[in-house]
């Protein structure tokens, strides 16, 4: 009974009312990127663009992220949640509500957020609901969150563009990534941060569905 508990905790949202309450006090993370160099926090330059992805366990999808010409910056964090300033422990209990997400600061002059709307559909499996393969949970979810209307309509469109070529290729799960406006981002620990780059033989966990996404085409 136990053990069936816990998996229900990790696997249904809490409220307001049932999450941890957390800290005032923020985490302590890097002051600037292990691979770049850049500014974790900022400020960046102006002009320009963020966004928050959540593809399951975030060591992985942030070192592809970061690879992307015209990313200036990426950091790991927390979104989606109520439990002000949570700890990694904290998040894995599935009682904070928040999932995993990789922080993307971009120049949208170098690179367009229908290129990294592709990469995100296309580089994990968006049908798995609260988990991404082995990894169940709440803080796996698939997750994008935005900063203005018009990222908004664009993740959307390339949402249900991406199901409709799904449906075309003959699979039958249905696209769960959830899509809104960004609340808080809260910094991940500095262990956390660019970990693959730091730990190259560590776990990353990506595994996408062989479906091309057709936005821009």
């Amino acid at each position: 009974m136990f053990l069936i508990d816990m998996f229900n905790k990790k696997t249904a949202m809490p409220d307001a009312d049932t999450a941890l309450a957390g800290r005032e006090t923020e985490i302590p993370t890097s002051a600037t990127h292990f691979v770049n160099g850049h500014a974790l926090k900022g400020p960046y330059p102006s002009g320009y663009k963020q966004v928050e992805l959540g593809m399951g366990c975030f060591w992985g999808a942030e070192r592809l992220l970061w690879q992307v010409p015209g990313v200036h910056v990426t950091a790991v964090g927390y979104a989606g949640g109520y439990t002000k300033n949570p700890t990694y422990q904290e998040t894995t209990t599935g009682l904070t509500g928040h999932t995993e997400v990789v922080l993307v600061v971009y120049d949208p002059a170098k690179v367009a957020f229908a290129d990294i709307l592709k990469i995100f559909f296309e580089e994990h499996d968006p049908t798995q609901g609260m988990r991404q393969g082995n990894d169940i949970g709440t803080t796996y979810r698939s997750a994008i969150y935005v900063r203005d209307d018009e990222q908004l309509a664009e993740a959307r469109a390339a949402r249900d563009l991406f199901q409709a070529a799904l449906t075309k290729a003959g699979h039958t799960g249905k696209v769960t990534t959830e899509i809104e406006m960004a609340g808080r981002f809260y910094f991940a620990e500095a262990e956390h941060q660019q970990y693959l780059a730091k730990n190259p033989r560590g776990y990353c966990g990506l595994k996408g569905t062989g479906v091309s996404c057709p936005i821009g085409a």
